[in-house]
């Protein structure tokens, strides 16, 4: 058949979902068949195969096919030794290219992890400096922001940490629920100081690799919180004034408010206190990022942790503030256009709406990421 002939028989439209994991199942069963004529072939043969053109099982690990690996893995176990020209395995490759699921696969190897963990490389690096070193851009990106960039680099560093510092007792630990503090404290130490071919221990690699995007972390951050801390200081200057300045006046004989009895004010004397409170404790969170010290460390909890709570605090402030003015709305005008309560209550549910659209994939990255079940999960 021509290649004309071929390309007229695709689709033209954009594949289905359901098409996209019919052709994973085809592509797949299409690649054990492969596999199992491979393997008839001679050892000579078969390592030929798997060195040239490329070398098969690198790129497949450098671009995640899990499937690909597991399946050579399976019928071929001998792989997991295989290295390159650089002398890495696969799993160095995974932690290179921040591929977890194939990072993920060396638990299924039971011992051989305890082997592959000491491996080198040509610099002398072994996989804890890997994970030092700055990802690849295409990885990198796959999280908005720079500080959040810099926080699933801190994860990745400190969950290779875990996996791969105390490989023969991670067992024992598990088994006996044993805290990773003591191994950080008893095992750990000699593999923190294992140091490359320039003498730099992976702690120090991490640093050097990632002082640029710290400061690019640290200036994201603070114009973020610049940015929301305005809004949150403008909610609290009105919501502080218009306490003392209640919808109707005051009765000049008591002082209390006219319309004291009434719901509506009720509900707008609530809402006041709440969007209070928020703005000015979003603005406390706020502040503390900006006079954060900015530390390594600080990207993987600290920061994303109060710039939820800011987040968090700033929508409240700006929904109840809504809610105040939609109230205060009622209250002028109950007398005369008592059915505009309605049109103006769904007005100000556009700007509460616009905002949560706008603000919610930073929020929800930032909350994935700081709570969510982790890279290696």
């Amino acid at each position: 058949m021509s290649t004309t002939a071929i390309n007229a028989t695709r689709p033209k439209t954009r594949p289905q979902p359901q098409f996209k994991s019919l052709l994973h199942m085809q592509a797949i069963v299409l690649l054990k068949l492969l596999w199992d004529q491979i393997l008839s072939l001679e050892y000579a043969q078969i390592t030929d195969i798997l060195r040239s053109p490329s070398q098969v099982l690198f790129v497949a690990a450098e671009f995640g096919v899990v499937d690909l690996i597991t399946e050579l893995f399976q019928s071929y176990p001998d792989l997991i030794w295989r290295v390159d020209e650089h002398d890495r395995s696969i799993f160095h490759m995974a932690v290179i290219h921040r591929q977890e699921k194939i990072f993920r696969l060396i638990h299924d190897r039971g011992a051989h992890k305890d082997m592959i963990a000491a491996y080198r490389d040509k610099n002398n690096h072994c996989i804890l400096h890997l994970a030092g070193k700055i990802a690849t851009p295409n990885r990198l990106n796959i999280v908005s922001g720079a500080a959040l960039q810099m926080q699933r680099e801190m994860l990745w560093f400190k969950a290779s940490l875990e996996y791969f510092l105390a490989c023969s007792l991670f067992d024992i630990i598990r088994s006996c629920n044993l805290s990773w503090f003591l191994v950080e404290k008893n095992v750990q130490p000699l593999y923190k100081e294992m140091r490359d071919s320039n003498g730099r221990t992976p702690r120090m690699l991490f640093s050097e690799e990632h002082a640029k995007l710290v400061k690019e972390g640290e200036k994201w951050m603070k114009s973020t919180a610049s940015s929301c801390m305005l809004v949150a200081t403008l909610i609290t200057t009105m919501m502080f004034a218009a306490i003392f300045t209640v919808p109707g006046g005051n009765d000049n004989e008591k002082g209390t408010p006219i319309f004291l009895e009434a719901t509506s004010f009720v509900i707008f004397a609530v809402s006041d206190a709440l969007a209070l409170f928020s703005s000015v404790t979003s603005i406390l969170m706020f502040l503390s990022i900006l006079t954060s010290r900015y530390a390594e460390e600080d990207f993987l909890r600290l920061l994303p942790q109060r710039l939820i709570v800011g987040l968090t605090t700033l929508f409240l402030s700006i929904a109840a503030m809504l809610v105040a003015f939609g109230a205060t709305f009622c209250i002028v005008l109950s007398q005369r256009l008592a059915w505009i309560a309605v049109p103006v209550a769904f007005i100000a549910c556009i700007p509460v709406t616009l905002f949560a659209f706008l603000q919610f994939p930073l929020h929800l990255d930032i909350i994935q990421s700081s709570y969510g079940v982790g890279i290696f999960a």
